[in-house]
């Protein structure tokens, strides 16, 4: 099953297609961004925000999100743990 988690203004991003999730700080990874809309792989879900991550897929594109990586793979995680009972330890 493919695991959907949102990424910002109704946007959502299919977890199983996920390569890496970085910081747009570094400039190997600002080159990529360039790379990516120069071959028409860039996919921008900002709506004009801030860049707060750069996710790359396994199909070769680039998305852009205006929430931070730490932010998506909470929300990844905490979708996980919904499907799975909770248990108390101690």
């Amino acid at each position: 099953m493919t695991e959907l988690v949102h990424i910002g203004f109704e946007n959502v991003l299919a977890m199983n297609r996920v390569l890496a999730l970085l910081s747009p700080n570094q400039q190997p990874v600002k080159r990529l961004i360039r790379e990516a809309k120069d071959k028409d792989l860039l996919i921008d879900a900002t709506h004009g925000r801030k860049i707060k991550a750069v996710i790359v897929l396994d199909t070769g594109h680039v998305t852009l999100a205006a929430v931070s990586p730490e932010a998506i793979v909470n929300r990844a995680a905490s979708g996980r743990d919904a499907g799975e009972p909770k248990t108390s330890k101690g």
